[in-house]
């Protein structure tokens, strides 16, 4: 990759820029000019500075599908692959799309971890170590940055889960802090050279985060020497002076309520230094140079790779993980006749996950079709739903729904004022419809839709409507009208994300059109809307449905089921409740097994489940949440046209009750790490009696290893690993070298002190081939944060390296001293 970042501004010349500014102006420039840009001022050479949303893809500045983007694979996913450089090729790749739609900063990636599997963002995270999550985020900050583009780690800090995370308290000690919650952000920062940091809505140590100096000021700037822009999450300010002085340096979005006039007042009164603002402005012009929106600078040439697609296809296919097998995997399609494709997730592939990670791709490969192609035209494939677990129905099908103005594939929508005139109106390719306020007209307090969906199915066909607010639908002529109020103090995101539904059904007849027309308003104006109509054709019962499915597996010779989650259970704005699937999956798995022994599950989910029925099926394989290209790469893994190269970056329990920090709840607002300190994720399983399900790590492939010798030189200054390994199968394969630490007793300085992974390579290795990689770990990977000296340090002393393919197949050890 080459570095088309422009030249950096120097420090003299951004002074000088901040003496021609007003105070107005230097105002402006530390407050969003609205949701998703900061202003241009012409007379410096500042051009407008615009951010998006991206840790799986840059949206852009709306929420629509008419402005499509490329669907990455979730940050799991990407984590799975444990190889930085697939991760920064994707970060290149996601920063060319960035410069390609005028966008100068992705908010991205989020670094939070995976400290409870109930988070509900998990999903968008990379892992539940934190070393294993600092180098995956650093190779993509350094492949986003790489196409001129300034990439965002978030959000800082004690952010790990949903449910009230505008209020809560993390209350974490300093070497849990250190250890692991701040590490990724400085390795980030140190290593990665990252140009943003955004702050959190949270608390830590009774300071919201975006007043908290300590950790803002102390640690991340003066520490660490940040030179980028700590911009807020959204709506996260909520003082002037206290953010003023704690470290925040960008309040976004705009206008502000408490960053406007009131910090204007609070400099010319003298409440806030003027020079403190001028800080600030000089790290903001300082990011528009890096970008190239500053002076004569240009934005950086990049574009989209035209192999952009090949590129997602690959790297879902090398993250997927294959659990289990006993040898059922890969299919070969000359040795079968029929495969029966079963599942909820078969027919509605669960690409992404919810909430501003969110983006619209042009099409995503659904399972089906990514199957077809792989099977070829010799298999017949079939098609069974078995279970009902989306709580919401599949939006309109645009074979089926027209607009009625244009007579076009799709809907109307059309904005109204308080008098019912009408402001304007679009049409629109899909039917979940989200509204910022930068594109809701001024004045309007009614949302209509109209479209006339041609049922393809006689009998009883189920529209449903979605949303916050009020509803009058009316359906030929018939009007009814639904209130879906959100509760007081709902999160707005989760209002977007797990709106309310309700089902209408519709006695339809094949071939008849059916005009609908729904009004949706909130009250007096929108702030932002959300909402959607989804439909389904005549339903089998639940239990005709299973049974259809176990008919289907019996009568084929191999049996593919796929379940998973949706973005109802994985989203950001709320926790998930447990780990179980939705409605009847398990039941579905077990008793398409019990049809047949040939069956092959796959999971279509962001974080982990519980799988009971897991010794009871051939094989198992974890298809993460793929993105656009998913099911293309899923036929590829179940056919073996490519390696499942996937190994799990956090550890996946066989029941609930056995997860070390499982609970996300708060007690009296606070959560407290103190549970475990800074032993989670397989640190805290180590300290307990139970065993996982799949360890930290685990992953098969089509081929076997042999780990044949392993050699450590070094001290506290750095040790140089290395470990020869030989491909003993027939397949070329991926194996994932892992390195890990104990101390001689399990303890250090006084506190328990389980076993860490410290270093880990990816290997492509040929049949028959034997490879010797060389693994280096650093100084401050080996040290320890002593809290008694407040520094970091390596207790001399003897100590154990493990070398295998997962926390649970360590097959090599050496000593070293340190």
């Amino acid at each position: 990759m080459s570095d088309p970042t422009p030249t950096e501004a120097t420090d003299d010349e951004l002074h000088e820029l901040v003496t021609r500014l007003t105070l107005e102006e230097k105002l402006s420039l530390i407050v969003g000019e609205d949701f998703w840009s900061l202003p241009e001022i012409p007379r410096i050479g500042l051009r407008k500075l615009r951010v998006s949303d991206g840790p799986v893809g840059v949206r852009g500045v709306t929420w629509d599908e008419r402005d499509t983007s490329l669907l990455f694979p979730s940050p799991t996913a990407l984590a799975a692959a444990w190889d930085p450089e697939v991760t920064r090729r994707a970060g290149f790749v996601m920063g060319a799309q960035t410069r390609d739609k005028d966008i100068h900063v992705l908010l991205a990636p989020t670094v939070n971890l995976h400290r409870s599997p109930l988070g509900g963002r998990h999903f968008e995270c990379y892992s539940e170590d934190p070393l294993l999550t600092a180098r995956i985020a650093t190779a993509f900050i350094e492949g986003v940055q790489s196409a001129g583009v300034g990439a965002t780690i978030k959000h800082f800090v004690g952010n790990e889960t949903e449910d009230e995370r505008m209020s809560y308290d993390s209350r974490i000690d300093e070497r849990s802090l250190r250890e692991v919650y701040l590490l990724p952000f400085e390795e980030a920062v140190r290593t990665g050279r990252v140009w943003l940091v955004m702050s959190a809505y949270n608390r830590v140590n009774g300071e919201t985060m975006t007043e908290n100096s300590r950790l803002v000021n102390d640690v991340l700037k003066d520490e660490w020497g940040f030179d980028g822009v700590v911009v807020s999450d959204w709506m996260a300010v909520r003082s002037t002076e206290a953010a003023a002085a704690g470290g925040t340096d960008v309040a976004m979005p705009g206008p502000s309520e408490v960053w406007g006039e009131p910090l204007l007042a609070a400099v010319r009164e003298g409440r806030v230094a003027e020079s403190l603002i001028d800080e600030r402005v000089i790290r903001v012009l300082r990011l528009a140079a890096r970008v190239g929106v500053l002076g004569d600078r240009t934005p950086a040439a990049t574009t989209t790779p035209d192999d952009a697609t090949a590129t997602l296809r690959e790297i879902a296919a090398r993250a997927m993980v294959l659990l289990a097998n006993d040898g059922t995997l890969p299919l070969d399609p000359s040795a079968l006749s029929r495969v029966a494709l079963i599942g909820p997730n078969a027919l509605r592939l669960s690409a992404q996950g919810g909430g501003s990670a969110h983006v619209n791709p042009s099409h995503v490969v659904s399972i089906p079709e990514g199957l077809r192609a792989a099977l070829g035209d010799g298999v017949e494939l079939t098609l069974t739903e078995g279970a009902f677990t989306h709580r919401a129905l599949a939006d309109l099908a645009l074979d089926t729904a027209v607009d009625p103005q244009t007579g076009e594939p799709g809907l109307r929508a059309e904005f109204l004022d308080v008098d019912g005139n009408l402001l304007s109106s679009e049409h629109r390719l899909g039917s979940s419809l989200m509204f910022w306020p930068d594109n809701i007209p001024a004045g309007a307090v009614v949302i209509r839709l109209r479209v006339t969906v041609t049922p393809t199915v006689s009998g009883t066909n189920i529209l449903d409507v979605r949303g916050a607010g009020r509803f009058e639908v009316d359906i030929d002529g018939t009007t009814r009208t639904i209130d879906m109020t959100a509760p007081e103090g709902t999160d707005v995101i989760e209002t977007i994300m797990r709106p309310e539904a309700t089902r209408i059904d519709i006695e339809a007849t094949a071939g008849t059109e059916v005009a609908i027309r729904v009004d949706f308003s909130q009250g007096e104006r929108f702030f932002m809307a959300a909402l959607g109509l989804g439909w389904a054709n005549p339903r089998r019962s639940e239990e005709d449905e299973l049974t259809a499915a176990v008919e289907a597996a019996r009568a084929a010779d191999v049996a593919v089921v796929v379940v998973g989650t949706t973005d109802d259970i994985e989203s950001e704005g709320f926790d998930r409740a447990d780990l179980a699937l939705p409605g009847r999956s398990d039941e579905l798995v077990r008793r398409v097994a019990a049809a047949n022994p040939r069956t092959v599950v796959v999971v279509n989910a962001g974080s982990p489940v519980l799988m009971p029925w897991r010794d009871e099926v051939a094989a198992v394989v974890w298809a993460w949440l793929p993105g656009q290209e998913g099911g293309a790469a899923l036929g590829d893994v179940l056919t073996g046209a490519a390696e499942p190269g996937g190994r799990l970056p956090t550890t996946y329990p066989a029941a609930d009750t056995d997860v070390p920090v499982y609970s996300t709840a708060r007690i009296d607002g606070e959560h407290h790490y103190a549970q475990r300190s800074s032993n989670i994720g397989y640190r805290a399983w180590a300290l307990g009696e139970a065993a996982p399900a799949y360890p930290f790590g685990h992953g098969l492939g089509y081929t076997s290893w042999a780990y044949e010798a392993v050699a450590a030189k070094g001290d506290a200054a750095g040790v140089t690993v290395e470990v020869t390994v030989a491909n003993i199968g027939e397949r070329a394969g991926r194996e994932v070298v892992q390195v890990y630490l104990e101390t001689a007793d399990g303890t250090l300085w006084g506190r328990p002190e389980p076993i860490r992974l410290v270093g880990f390579a990816a290997l492509d290795v040929e049949p028959g081939a034997r490879v010797t990689t060389t693994i280096d770990i650093d100084a401050r990977t080996l040290a320890r944060w002593n809290e008694a000296e407040a520094a970091w340090a390596t207790a001399p002393g003897t100590y154990t390296l493990r070398v295998g393919r997962s926390l649970g197949d360590l097959r090599l050890s050496t000593d070293i001293s340190l």
